[in-house]
Order: structure tokens, then sequence, then C-alpha cells
């Protein structure tokens, strides 16, 4: 994903999302290796509840995917990886990005979702 690539949803979306500890945390862990919910909350040191709602902002951003593998007991096992993004924030893209929105009530309605 290329900033150039993004309309003005799309990347306040991607902004809000990495607006958060936790998710920057899990970027961060998923930069350095794949991992599943499990261990991954275990690294760092969150619930899985909280983790899987983070991943799944993250997934709908489209900052991370998943996988799923089935482990050598017969168990599935969701990875996720950080998917490739590139997000330079000039003014040039924001203002490419801005012409793409819409009325300000159609922002706010978006982000009260």
């Amino acid at each position: 994903m290329e900033i150039s690539d993004l309309t003005g949803h799309e990347l306040l979306r991607v902004l809000a999302t990495l607006a958060n500890p936790h998710r920057l945390r899990v970027v961060a862990a998923l930069a350095e290796e794949r991992n599943y919910v499990s261990q991954l909350a275990r690294e760092l040191n969150i619930s899985r509840a909280l983790l899987q709602v983070h991943l799944r902002k993250l997934e709908a951003a489209g900052l991370v995917s998943a996988d799923i593998e089935v482990s050598q007991d017969g168990k599935a096992m969701k990875f996720y990886q950080v998917t490739h993004f590139a997000l330079l924030l000039t003014p040039k893209a924001i203002t490419a990005a801005a012409r793409t929105l819409g009325e300000q009530s159609d922002l706010e309605a978006d982000f009260q979702r």
C-alpha cells in the first residue's frame, strides 16, 4: 500500500488505526516476525480478546493480513503478518487525498461506526 493509492477516507482509517499504542506495538512485533494470536498476546502482555480487537482493526485498514495453518497436532492456527505499506505524508499527498473526501457529515458518520 502506498499513500498515493489511498482515498481520503482510507488514509484517515489508516492514520486512526495507527493512532493507538497497542496497535503500534502489534505492527512492530509483526514487523519482526509473523506470529499467531496466543503467542503474540503473551509477547505483548495483553489479553487474546483485546489483541483480536486490535488485529481486526489493523486487518480492516490493510496493515496486516492473516493465514490459517494446521499444526502437527491438527489444531488450526491463525498467523498474522504485516502487509507492505509505505506512507510518506507530504502536503502534496495529503492534498490529493483530501480532494476525495466527501462532506464533513459523511466523515463524522464514518468515524462513529
